[in-house]
């Protein structure tokens, strides 16, 4: 019994708190750029064949959210299709990306520009936009493609 309850224990131990592993040659797939020089901006999204996909940021896992047939290499059919993590700017801790709250319009700018930090609270999401005078705290359902092409400048 006690050995079972420690298993466990060390498993959601395991399951939180855990950073994002990031190797020196990851690429992210947009911006084509190193990301391990930034750890508190990376983005992965696991596609159904296993393969992880890197970001520099969460505008750029966004943009190949809303628009996976740009890569069709992937053979990403449905957003359901993806298991999507971000990094908490704050701890460097991998969180899913569907559960994070972002910041939008801080000063904080990402490689990629413009950019959405990710953290694993909305409390922890307000004081960053506070301290860095973001406009929004947004959940995941709130980023749309328009957000993302007005970040990138592309508004159509």
């Amino acid at each position: 019994m006690v050995k079972k309850l420690l298993i466990i224990v060390l498993t959601i131990g395991a399951l939180f708190g855990a950073k994002m592993e990031i190797s020196k040659d990851a690429t992210c797939l947009i911006r084509h750029i190193k990301i391990y020089q930034t750890p508190e901006w990376a983005a992965t999204i696991q596609v159904r064949s296993g393969e992880i996909i890197y970001f520099s940021s969460p505008k750029s896992m966004f943009e190949f959210y809303f628009e996976p047939s740009r890569w069709p290499e992937y053979q990403v059919k449905h957003n359901d299709d993806m298991r999507i993590n971000v990094t908490d700017y704050e701890t460097l801790e991998k969180i899913p990306a569907r559960e994070a709250f972002y910041v939008y319009g801080s000063q904080k700018t990402s490689p990629s520009g413009d950019d959405l930090p990710a953290f694993s609270s909305k409390e922890k999401a307000e004081k960053f936009a506070k301290q860095y005078e973001g406009r929004r705290v947004l959940d995941f359902p709130q980023v749309s493609n328009g957000l993302i092409n007005l970040l990138n400048n592309r508004l159509r």
